[in-house]
């Protein structure tokens, strides 16, 4: 298994997306780190928690999924959980599940992903949230967890943002992003995904449908990086003008963020 993920028993796709390389040298070890959402999680990966030290945890989830699948924490966590009140996602469903209407194919499924990541930057409870994250990093000393409910799609939104704010190679942005196929137990995930779709859309999804939806594609970051810079531009200018990242707040990310 690849040595950014840490492979938790209740904790899917747990990994730090720091140890890239930017524009101004190395993104720090052990500071970036992105999952799931922690309901599910053990004893064991508490406590494997609690040694990364984490002092800020933004939370991409939006009220429903909350109250739904509180998060876990260990005994002694004292850090601060950022999030914008709201819903994150359409309809008050993590974005696979919001994906998962109407369709039977994968091929069904990879078009619907692609429509929703299209319109993913610009949903006004995600900016907020994304707006703390940027900020948190830019002023927060420690590490730091990102997590959605699956840790896929916001949350691998969020991470390609910061790295090519960060001025990470764009082969590095998408290989982080797509480490999402493989961190961790995709078959449990998959399976427990699969369950909740089927519960809400009907049975005549497809297995292969539902793969699609719980995994990531080049083509829908892509897709949300072309919405992006056809209303902006370029990333910079929408971490600007959307989330307040302007040219101080990004020295200050990367005197934080680069060794």
């Amino acid at each position: 298994m690849n040595d950014r993920v840490l492979v938790l028993e209740g904790i899917h796709n747990f990994r730090d997306y720091g140890r890239y390389t930017g524009s101004d040298g190395r993104l720090r070890n052990g500071v970036l780190w992105r999952s799931g959402q922690h309901g599910d999680a053990t004893e064991k990966d508490l406590a494997t928690v609690a040694n990364l030290g984490i002092s800020t945890v933004i939370d991409l989830r939006g009220d429903s999924e909350r109250q739904l699948m509180p998060c876990l924490r260990h005994d002694g966590f004292d850090g601060l959980v950022l999030f914008a009140p709201g819903e994150t996602a359409g309809s008050e469903l993590a974005p696979h599940e919001e994906a998962g209407r109407g369709i039977t194919t994968a091929d069904e499924a990879r078009a619907a992903m692609t429509r929703l990541y299209e319109n993913m930057p610009f949903r006004t409870v995600l900016i907020r949230s994304l707006t703390l994250y940027f900020e948190a990093l830019a002023t927060r000393d420690g590490s730091s967890l990102l997590h959605c409910l699956a840790g896929k799609d916001r949350t691998g939104l969020a991470a390609a943002l910061l790295h090519r704010l960060l001025g990470v190679h764009e082969d590095d942005v998408m290989a982080d992003y797509l480490l999402t196929n493989v961190a961790g137990n995709q078959q449990r995930r998959i399976a427990a995904a699969g369950d909740s779709i089927r519960q809400r859309y009907g049975s005549q999804i497809t297995d292969e449908a539902i793969e699609t939806l719980m995994g990531v594609d080049a083509t829908y970051l892509d897709a949300a990086t072309r919405s992006i810079k056809q209303r902006y531009g370029s990333t910079e200018r929408y971490a600007e003008e959307v989330l307040g990242v302007d040219a101080a707040r990004r020295q200050a990310l990367r005197e934080r963020l680069i060794a």
